[in-house]
């Protein structure tokens, strides 16, 4: 007979886990310490995955990089985005490695193929060493940068899942920040190492990314998914700071089980011949076949939102001012590569402190209501930049106070994207999909975002030289587009559990769907609790 006490009926664990909800924000941080500081660790991957994009735009106007590496703007362009094009295939090709073997080990398989980019494109003595390295960079931190998010918003607890998940981008902007000013610093270098030192220091974060996830645990729903049923329960006491048989622990435990076993379901009954089979070949059929299941009715608006978000992350225009931002300042009448180079300095700044509401107020005014203002003050930023540039580029000497008003307006757009599209892209990517089909649905999306990516850093060069304004005028027409969009398709996901998601897309919100998923928690309800309940 099981000790009653872990015995609760499925209705009394949900009335467990809304009795003891956490609080948001700053206080729900505070609460979890211990989870905290490992999203935070794991965050690391985003400052690499930032660092990498920022570091190329200093390097590309220092007088020994372009001696070294002579490149029309055509190449130029190619140099950047050729990082985005190996981040495009990383993120189609992390996915199954992040299901495969696990999301933390995963974490370390791609920090060791950065280590290997980043040597090549630190050491390169020619152009084509260079885009190899910038190639296998990609890979890595196309892969990082969907494990990560994927691996923080399955350790949170739901309250702060977002305020968590958010540290991804907080990171991405540190990294940006930081290598910005090496940039500055080493400009004054005689030599090579004048922008060889900028693109080999990352290998030291790669090291301890890499080496130190390993201290870190398994996400407790990838253990869950695997059978590792009571290692999952002690992993989630141990993130909680609550005993293995804490009735909010175990409450929790058995929504995650009752999820995968559902999953499971659904898998067996969608491709029963395959299942029966149980062979890796028949394995790696199923596994092919549950990209198809992300095109089937409750996935599909799911996989169009996150990859739609995506698409405005990039397409509102922010990588093109990080990417080219002193070639954007020149273009806005700053004279001089010290002034461009510290005037982008600032940009860093701006762009890292404005991501701290995110982290801290996320789950407390929730993501519609951010990204709505974002998109509506990023429009009227494009648009002023836009006319500053049209009406006095040709005669910037005489109007630096115009050229300054516009420089202005680009550290405002920066600020209102810090807080919304930039962190709520990951974000909302990480929450929406089920278990069964999370890392698959991320690595889409991830890979949509750059491919983006690819695209803004391959034609900002050439719209900046040739439509000049016109630029701007491309990108604000995105942001007008992203806050209609928002508006109409996006719903709010604040404070709802993974396993809650079908109430809001639907998909388990089907008959025979949710019969299966109460006759689970049901018989998830009535099992032992791994290691506490007593036969």
């Amino acid at each position: 007979m099981n000790d009653s006490k872990h015995d609760l009926p499925i209705n009394d664990d949900s009335i467990i886990i809304q009795q003891r909800k956490g609080s948001s924000g700053i206080k729900g941080i505070i609460e979890n310490p211990y989870v905290f500081a490992v999203a935070l660790f794991a965050s690391l991957g985003g400052v690499l995955f930032g660092y990498d994009q920022g570091v190329i735009s200093g390097v590309q106007e220092m007088k020994t990089f372009v001696d070294q590496f002579p490149m029309n703007s055509t190449e130029n362009g190619f140099v950047v985005a050729i990082l985005e094009l190996g981040a495009w295939a990383g993120a189609w090709i992390v996915g199954y490695f992040a299901d495969k073997i696990s999301r933390k080990y995963s974490i370390v398989l791609f920090s060791i193929i950065f280590l290997l980019g980043s040597a090549i494109q630190g050491g390169a003595q020619n152009i084509g060493y260079l885009f190899g390295g910038r190639f296998v960079t990609g890979i890595s931190v196309g892969g990082l940068s969907m494990l990560v998010p994927l691996y923080q918003s399955e350790i949170a607890p739901p309250e702060i899942r977002g305020s968590l998940v958010s540290l991804q981008q907080q990171a991405v902007t540190f990294g940006i920040l930081i290598s910005f000013w090496i940039d500055y610093g080493t400009q004054f270098i005689p030599n090579e190492a004048q922008w060889r030192i900028p693109l080999c220091l990352q290998i030291i974060i790669g090291i301890i990314l890499g080496v130190g996830i390993l201290f870190f645990p398994f996400s407790p729903r990838w253990l869950a998914s695997v059978g590792r049923d009571e290692e999952s329960l002690r992993v989630l006491a141990k993130l909680r700071r609550l005993s293995v048989d804490d009735p909010l622990v175990v409450a929790e435990w058995r929504e995650i089980k009752s999820t995968v076993e559902f999953d499971r379901r659904v898998q067996a009954e969608m491709y029963p011949d395959l299942v029966q089979q149980g062979t890796r070949t028949a394995a790696i059929k199923i596994n092919l076949l549950g990209y198809a299941e992300l095109f089937r009715k409750g996935m599909r608006l799911r996989l169009f939102i996150a990859c739609a978000i995506m698409f405005f992350q990039q397409f509102v225009g922010v990588n093109a001012l990080i990417y080219y931002a002193p070639k954007i300042f020149e273009s806005v009448g700053l004279q001089g590569d010290s002034v461009s180079l510290l005037a982008t300095g600032v940009v860093g700044i701006i762009n890292f402190l404005m991501t701290v509401p995110t982290v801290l107020f996320l789950d407390k005014f929730g993501r519609k209501p951010m990204l709505l203002t974002a998109s509506a003050a990023m429009t009227i930023c494009m648009l002023v930049i836009a006319v500053v540039v049209g009406m006095f580029s040709d005669d910037w000497p005489n109007h630096t106070k115009e050229g300054w008003v516009a420089v202005v307006f680009v550290y405002l757009f920066i600020a209102n994207f810090a807080y919304s599209w930039g962190p709520i892209g990951w974000v909302y990517g990480s929450e929406i999909f089920p278990l069964r089909t999370r890392a698959k649905a991320m690595s889409i999306s991830t890979s949509a975002n750059w491919m983006c990516n690819f695209i803004i850093g391959l034609i900002t060069p050439p719209m900046l030289s040739s439509i000049g304004y016109g630029t701007y005028v491309f990108f604000g027409c995105f942001c007008f587009i992203s806050f209609f969009f928002v508006l109409f398709i996006v719903p709010e996901t604040k404070s709802r559990s993974l396993e809650d998601m079908d109430a809001i897309f639907g998909g388990a919100s089907a008959s025979h769907d949710a019969e299966l998923m109460a006759q689970v928690q049901r018989e998830v309800a009535a099992e032992p609790v791994p290691g506490v309940s007593k036969v």
